[in-house]
């Protein structure tokens, strides 16, 4: 028994919905719930888990869309970067075309840590895809949820609405590179890799 993380990949851009759950409690925390928020909250449940909080790594339209549902299905609350509460609330900077928002019940801060479940996520600021994405470390378990921030090969794209190239690879040299070389990253999209792989492979660092 112990810590387990598992991935959904939903919604129309392929986005990696994770949920982490203490196998002793069923205490499930689940980041970036990008369609489908009451699905989520069936799929867990008929594991026999409880959807302990949802957790947002930054405002675009396919990391949100289904945080709403998700919410009013579960009874969790909503925690994102306070950074991103603009973005959050405006469907011309997180993209969505239905006039999507999300208003969380908590905003969240670099260096904050959140106890949630039985577990304590570190939120990690990293602007650069966006001007308020984070990341969440769970260093117990040296697993890090990089929303689109870092990919297994490459980094977030800059070119939507609060981006910035440069500011996005001093986020990942100064805040990531920074972690041990075993933590397993676990991005918004595509596979997992590790800090140690990135720090050797990656071309964008």
């Amino acid at each position: 028994m112990g810590i387990r993380i598992r991935s959904m990949v939903m919604g129309p851009v392929a986005t990696n919905v994770y949920y982490i759950y203490d196998e002793d409690t069923n205490e499930a925390v689940v980041f970036d719930p990008a369609v489908k928020g009451q699905w989520i909250c069936e799929h867990l449940t008929g594991k026999g888990m409880h959807v302990n909080a949802i957790l947002i790594t930054h405002g675009h339209f396919d990391h949100i869309s289904g945080a709403n549902e998700l919410r009013a299905a579960s009874g969790a609350k909503i925690y994102a970067p306070l950074p991103e509460k603009e973005m959050l609330n405006d469907p011309s900077l997180n993209l969505s075309d239905t006039g999507y928002t999300v208003t969380a019940d908590v905003y969240v801060e670099n260096g904050q840590e959140l106890m949630l479940g039985g577990m304590s996520f570190r939120v990690i600021e990293t602007p650069g895809h966006t001007s308020g994405g984070c990341c969440y470390y769970l260093e117990s378990e040296k697993i890090l949820i990089s929303g689109d921030t870092l990919f297994a090969g490459s980094i977030g794209r800059t070119d939507l609405p609060t981006g910035s190239a440069g500011t996005l690879i001093s986020s990942v040299r100064e805040q990531l590179m920074q972690l041990p070389d075993d933590v397993t990253v676990y991005p918004g999209h595509g596979g997992s890799t590790t800090i140690g792989e990135e720090r050797k492979y990656n071309p964008f660092l």
